[in-house]
């Protein structure tokens, strides 16, 4: 196991809704991109609320998210895991983001969407106690991994219900 260093933060002023994952995984941090697995439905459900198509270049999806207010990042800094799954990562290992310094940035996030349990956890864990969160409210969402037990159709009702009410 080796110690692992997530991705920069996606985000511009004009960003109100933060989707926070936990670390990014193998393929993710190669071609540092967000989401990089095909396997992994995140750019399926985004086309779905935000319509764009999941053709789109990279860059362009992430233009697209930008462009309806939606930011991207991850709870953790730094963390030792092997492979790409959450429960992989040694809990003693886990550095959070500065999301203090984050959040004085980009003052017109309102809402932020976790994307599965670890994320929320460790969040729970390593930052709310340490900063005041009273503006911002916090929504759990189904994981956009190819195997949690939820449809395509109705991860994307949830995430955008969770989102935008």
């Amino acid at each position: 196991m080796s110690t692992i260093t997530g991705l920069s933060p996606i985000a511009d002023k004009a960003s109100r809704i933060l989707i926070l994952g936990s670390m990014p995984g193998e393929l993710s941090l190669e071609y540092s991109q967000y989401y990089a697995n095909s396997r992994n439905k995140f750019w399926d459900i985004m086309a779905g609320i935000v319509g764009f198509s999941t053709e789109l270049s990279y860059e362009a999806r992430i233009e697209e998210l930008k462009a309806s207010g939606i930011a991207l990042w991850d709870v953790l800094h730094t963390c030792v895991r092997s492979g790409s799954l959450d429960s992989s990562i040694k809990s003693d290992s886990q550095i959070p983001n500065d999301f203090q310094s984050f959040f004085e940035k980009y003052r017109n996030i309102h809402k932020v969407g976790f994307n599965g349990v670890k994320a929320e956890e460790s969040f729970n864990t390593y930052v709310k106690p340490n900063m005041n969160c009273e503006t911002i409210s916090f929504v759990r969402l189904p994981s956009s991994s190819a195997t949690y037990p939820l449809t395509l159709e109705n991860k994307i009702e949830v995430w955008h219900e969770k989102l935008t009410h």
